[in-house]
């Protein structure tokens, strides 16, 4: 229900808490890696001279992303040694990750495309994993900065996550972007190869800000956990050695599904699920080929950093904050239906782009409406799930739902070169087909809209 006490200005003041600034930087930390596997690893395979299926395919890494569930239990009770007594659980996670990245980058600044496609993959699945785990950490740390009650401020600590998300990958993009053209033109060879070095001096930039952001240890959650153990312990009528694993092991994996489901009942947790897997398929073909259009249509690395990174950095922050007060005064579910719509529209533009060749002003139209839709979407999106999770497996669950939302983005739109090869290379159509393949998610949505157990609908 919409708050009627509370005017907009006062939504809008929200965003002044400084608990937003470090979810600002976590955002950004959790958006950077997209950087390397997405845009600079797929411009990368364009210009080494590899086909759209090739590049559409190479994709497939993002798929741990899909299944970082089954490791985040790991993530949210095993502790690093050390590391986590110096800078505490969650921090030392992110650390260790953003150290696995760095030293990918270093070594994919030794890799050829053409010479070991194979190799260079690899490297790029290591990185994908190690962002995908640093993901589940980043996601719990962020929502344990809002306290539970604080539904308002979940909200636009879900409209400053998304924001810093997409500065760390449009801004990101634009750094890599222009880095690589700059060594082009010098007449560097391995141009991306040095690029690579370069964005690795972002990451430790990103670990010394991280420093900055404060880690709450709830000692509670560590109890109703090793509660939850004994009550599993209690109904196997023995303790032993080989009975008290199984107990953890089971409270770890089982504990958050079973508590889920629990939550919400099984029809609606079903619905819940149904949707969240459906709801960006569109969105993910569009993004997956996006960039080898932009390339096809003639546009260069330049023009592609000014439009698609720069000026849609700065479309997505003003509306993903206005995304966030919607969000705050309309309700999630309102604001994932008026979001979906506009996905569907604004996937059309690309397809005129498509029909019409390459205009400057057309391209900048597409990737505005483009930016705002996907500023509205991830607002409420993010918002939803966040609310949705149990404090007692706050990494874990939330790692569920997101993990779930990936595997609709990346093993089906694996297949987005593919598809445009089938199509004998007509944008047009394609664009049409992921305007489409929104749909049935929203279908998924109105079904479950009303029986939804969350804080703000």
């Amino acid at each position: 229900m919409v708050d009627q006490k509370q005017t907009w200005m006062q939504s809008v003041f929200v965003y002044k808490d400084v608990r937003m600034l470090r979810i600002l930087l976590l955002g950004a930390i959790s958006g950077f890696p997209w950087v390397l596997i997405a845009s600079s690893l797929s411009l990368w395979l364009k210009e080494d001279g590899l086909s759209r299926s090739t590049i559409g395919w190479a994709g497939l890494i993002f798929a741990v992303y899909a299944f970082n569930y089954l490791w985040s239990p790991i993530i949210d009770r095993i502790q690093i040694p050390v590391l986590t007594q110096k800078i505490g659980h969650r921090r030392a996670w992110i650390v260790l990750m953003q150290v696995v990245i760095l030293l990918s980058l270093v070594t994919w600044s030794f890799i050829s495309p053409t010479q070991n496609l194979a190799l260079l993959i690899s490297v790029g699945l290591i990185i994908a994993i190690a962002s995908a785990t640093q993901d589940i950490t980043v996601d719990a740390l962020r929502i344990e900065q809002i306290n539970q009650n604080e539904g308002k401020s979940m909200a636009a600590g879900a409209a400053v996550a998304v924001v810093g998300w997409w500065t760390g990958y449009k801004l990101g993009g634009v750094v890599a972007l222009f880095t690589a053209e700059y060594f082009e033109n010098m007449g560097i060879t391995g141009y991306w190869q040095a690029t690579f070095l370069v964005l690795g001096l972002v990451i430790i930039l990103m670990n010394i800000g991280l420093m900055f952001v404060h880690e709450h240890i709830d000692i509670g959650k560590q109890v109703r956990q090793k509660e939850n153990d004994k009550i599993i312990l209690e109904r196997l009528g023995s303790s032993n050695f080989i009975t008290n694993i199984f107990a953890y092991i089971t409270g770890t994996v089982g504990g958050p599904v079973i508590s889920f489901f629990k939550k919400n009942g099984f029809a609606i947790a079903t619905g819940i699920l149904g949707f969240v897997f459906l709801f960006k398929i569109g969105e993910a073909f569009l993004g997956r080929m996006s960039i080898v259009f932009y390339k096809e249509i003639g546009f260069s690395k330049g023009d592609i950093a000014i439009y698609s990174k720069g000026l849609g950095w700065i479309t997505t922050i003003i509306f993903t904050l206005l995304g966030g007060v919607m969000a705050m005064r309309a309700g999630t579910i309102k604001t994932m239906f008026f979001a979906g719509g506009l996905m569907a529209l604004t996937n059309l533009l690309f397809a005129v782009l498509a029909w019409t060749g390459k205009s400057e002003l057309l391209f900048a139209i597409a990737v505005i409406a483009d930016d705002i839709t996907a500023a509205f979407a991830t607002v409420a999106f993010v918002a939803f799930i966040s609310l949705l999770v149990d404090r007692t497996y706050t990494a874990t669950q939330y790692a569920l739902l997101a993990s779930i939302g990936t595997a609709g983005r990346t093993t089906l739109a694996s297949s987005s070169g593919a598809l445009v090869d089938w199509l004998n290379g007509d944008w047009g159509t394609f664009f049409i087909l992921t305007a489409i393949m929104v749909i049935p998610s929203l279908i998924c949505l109105r079904l479950i809209s009303n029986k939804i157990k969350i804080g703000m609908k």
